[in-house]
């Protein structure tokens, strides 16, 4: 691939060099802003904390919380045929929940910056004999230093937003010397893969979204039943995966539904924990006491908003709600994922922006399985209405959850699609142990 990189590409990899003296000031910035541990900054550089494991080794690269939830049941499978799994992840957040959710065999790892040399350094030591990349994370040295060493390539539930694929539309020589050294593109939709198509990936096929598939989060029992004894029979309104501006709102909505529904519990999981004292404030401004999770702080009579600042809790929280608003969808940022609040069977409600979710918020809406709301008039109008209504709240939280099970199957037609490539490591190995 490096003799046919287009001119951008070139410049890319010029560029990674170039800074390479300035990452340490990009780590200090990034630990100041809580956004890295001390302990593992080697891993950035492509230091490796784990010996190789013998045997054939399948890499997986998940960018975030999302990829990486979506793929645990595929990772378990492929670990299953007795084949060692490594697991990247970029994020802190994803980190905690890779430590809390991936088997105890699996090893997880952050990715290194995409600088040539630490992309060399990472695959020098761990040696891939395939890699699956997770939904659009395509950097581009990783890629190229993939390529160069013969590293099977695999895109799995791809996808291209329209944002994203108008942006890549602008430079089509280089996203397509990028997808041209993947063997397969796995595209979650039929729109995905016209993208992916368009922008000249060799070969498309459309396997579903494996969000579909994935497991209802696990909780701890005792937890569970701590939270409902504090809450009692209070009714609860959750807002999952909120983003800035969004606590405002649901807030607002809580205000307004105080003389209507005395008793109400609002719990609040945003997106990043690390906001939960902020939104305690944004709650006092209000006139409302709120307790913090994070403190071990449980809600008592007189709490108006709970905050569950913490890492992969909420299964917690969508079965304590009988109604979840997801966020990210009253602000401009996309959506989150409403798979796992249907399959709990919480009624959900959400924003217009759903973009990175299109398709399941339009087959929820389409049968009614969710309530879009603009504001936090409309937001405090749907809660009240279903939880005067029980009957109609469950009505939509059946059809939410009938319609996320019926749109499963992308995780076997995922591992039908992998199993020569999986078959091949199983034969390298049986012939290696001959």
């Amino acid at each position: 691939m490096a003799k046919r990189l287009p001119v951008t590409l070139r410049i890319y990899r010029v560029l990674w060099a170039l800074a390479l003296p300035l990452t340490p000031l990009l780590f200090w910035r990034r630990l100041r802003r809580g956004k890295e541990l001390r302990e593992r900054l080697p891993e950035r550089r492509g230091h490796a904390a784990f010996e190789r494991p013998v045997g054939p080794l399948v890499w997986v690269h998940a960018a975030s919380v999302g990829e990486l939830t979506s793929v645990f049941a595929l990772i378990e499978r492929v670990r299953a045929q007795q084949i060692e799994v490594l697991v990247t992840t970029g994020t802190l957040t994803s980190a905690v929940l890779a430590a809390q959710r991936l088997p105890r065999n699996v090893i997880h790892q952050f990715i290194p910056l995409d600088a040539p040399r630490y992309m060399r350094r990472f695959l020098g030591h761990w040696q891939p004999d395939l890699a699956l990349m997770v939904e659009s994370d395509l950097w581009p040295n990783l890629v190229i230093e993939c390529s160069a060493r013969s590293v099977p390539l695999i895109l799995v539930n791809g996808r291209l937003s329209e944002a994203s694929f108008r942006r890549w539309r602008r430079l089509p020589r280089t996203i397509a010397a990028l997808l041209e050294s993947f063997d397969l593109c796995l595209a979650r939709t039929p729109a995905d893969a016209e993208h992916l198509t368009e922008l000249k990936a060799p070969r498309v096929i459309t396997t579903g979204n494996l969000k579909f598939d994935v497991a209802a989060p696990p909780v701890s029992a005792e937890k569970l039943q701590t939270l409902r004894t504090a809450i009692g029979k209070r009714p609860v309104l959750g807002a999952a995966s909120t983003h800035p501006g969004e606590e405002t709102l649901v807030i607002a909505a809580h205000r307004m539904l105080r003389k209507r529904l005395p008793n109400l519990l609002t719990a609040i999981a945003p997106r990043h924990p690390e906001r939960g004292s902020g939104i305690v404030e944004i709650a006092a401004a209000n006139g409302l006491k709120a307790v913090l999770r994070s403190r071990g702080q449980m809600p008592a009579a007189d709490t108006d908003i709970y905050i569950a600042d913490t890492i992969g809790e909420l299964g917690l929280l969508y079965r304590l709600a009988s109604i979840v608003f997801i966020g990210g969808s009253l602000v401009r940022h996309g959506g989150q994922n409403p798979i796992e609040a249907a399959k709990l069977g919480a009624a959900i409600l959400h924003g217009p922006y759903v973009a990175n979710f299109s398709d399941i918020y339009a087959a929820l809406d389409n049968v009614h399985g969710a309530g879009l709301v603009a504001d936090a008039e409309t937001l405090a109008d749907y809660v009240n209405a279903w939880l005067r209504d029980p009957a109609a709240r469950t009505a939509a939280a059946e059809v939410a959850h009938n319609t996320v099970m019926a749109l499963g199957g992308a995780l076997e037609r995922t591992m039908h699609t992998l199993e020569p490539y999986l078959m091949q490591l199983r034969l390298g190995q049986r012939a290696a142990n001959a």
